[in-house]
C-alpha cells in the first residue's frame, strides 16, 4: 500500500471530491448543502446510487442529483481549482437534460 508521500499511478485519473466538484460547478451554496443531498441518497455517479460525500469523480462522468424540484443530469467536463465566477463554473460541466421552457407546460 502506497504511503502519503507516494507519487500517483500514471494511468489514473485525477479525481476530486463529489461534494466539493458540486459546490464549485456552483449547483449547491456550499459543500455542506451538496453533502446533504450526496448523504440523503439522492446522488447518482455513472447510475450508481452514493450516500458518500468523499467520493472521487473524474472527467467524464455522469451525475444525477436533485436540485430543488428538478432532477439534474450532467456530464462533468472538467475538474475545477476554485469555486470562480458562474461563466467559469458552467465550462465544468455539459447538461445532459433538456430545459423545458415555462411556457410551454401549458
Amino acid at each position: 500500500m502506497a504511503g502519503p508521500g507516494a507519487k500517483p499511478a500514471p494511468d489514473t485519473q485525477p479525481r476530486l471530491r463529489l461534494d466539493k466538484w458540486l459546490w464549485q460547478a456552483r449547483f449547491f451554496k456550499s459543500r455542506g448543502l451538496s453533502a446533504e443531498v450526496i448523504e440523503s441518497g439522492h446522488c447518482r455517479v455513472n447510475g450508481q446510487r452514493t450516500k458518500k460525500p468523499g467520493h472521487g469523480i473524474c472527467i467524464g462522468d455522469v451525475l444525477t442529483f436533485a436540485q430543488g424540484a428538478q432532477i439534474r443530469v450532467i456530464r462533468v467536463q472538467a475538474l475545477g481549482l476554485r469555486r470562480g465566477p458562474a461563466a467559469e463554473a458552467q465550462e465544468l460541466y455539459l447538461d445532459l437534460d433538456p430545459h423545458v421552457a415555462p411556457e410551454a407546460l401549458e
